[in-house]
């Protein structure tokens, strides 16, 4: 749970389904702890059982522009997201996330994870594809006592995999997500407000506009506060 749109909207989706909601954050050493505050008021909001923020501290590790001094890009086409691994890519992020959450899905004796990646949002992130989350979830269900001597099987749902991003914004608003409470930018200024120009900004305005629906958030970019 990053207090973002794509994971406060499957928050809002497993909640929808019956699910009794546990949710999990990290501060890993990003540089900003906004989406975290944001995180909080998601998981009461749609009544979680339980938020859990662990300290992981990614950028003793650094490699990204997330959780280092590696300057994250500003402005990029649209094309230019879909080549290649981008600077914001936190090496083995999801990986570590899963892990955690299935430690954690063991000792709650839960039976499914969800996550919030997405295969069609340019982002390039090779953890984020469904090869590798089929391949997580057959090395959880290898991995744990609860596997192997109680039986007990581990689902990881990703229900936006498949979805584009105004696709997730209208499924959202169907259930009650407030987007005003969402964060996504990776590199905001004061007080949390999105640049407008990163990768994570770019999308989620194009997801907006093309959902026909006004961003709520304010932009330190007053150009983007229309969506265009």
């Amino acid at each position: 749970m990053s207090g973002g749109l794509d994971s406060t909207t499957v928050l809002a989706i497993a909640k929808g389904e019956g699910f009794a909601c546990y949710c999990l954050s990290f501060q890993y050493g990003q540089r900003q702890s906004i989406e975290l505050v944001r995180a909080k008021e998601n998981s009461d909001t749609f009544g979680a059982v339980e938020h859990l923020v662990l300290d992981i501290g990614l950028d003793a590790i650094g490699g990204s522009a997330l959780t280092s001094e590696i300057e994250v890009p500003k402005g990029r086409s649209f094309d230019e997201m879909e080549a290649g691994v981008p600077q914001t890519y936190v090496p083995a992020r999801n990986t570590i996330f899963l892990s955690y959450a299935m430690a954690w899905a063991e000792v709650l004796g839960a039976d499914a994870i969800f996550i919030g990646i997405n295969a069609l949002d340019y982002s390039g992130y090779p953890d984020c594809r469904p090869e590798y989350l089929n391949a997580f979830e057959k090395m959880a269900n290898l991995a744990t006592k609860a596997s192997t001597e109680e039986k007990r099987s581990l689902a990881i749902h990703a229900p936006l995999l498949h979805m584009k991003k105004s696709e997730i914004i209208l499924k959202g608003i169907s259930l009650g997500v407030d987007y005003a409470t969402t964060h996504s930018c990776y590199d905001p200024g004061q007080q949390g407000v999105p640049c407008g120009d990163c990768d994570s900004c770019r999308l989620r305005l194009k997801g907006f506009a093309e959902a026909g629906i006004k961003d709520p958030l304010p932009y330190n970019n007053r150009n983007h506060n229309d969506n265009s």
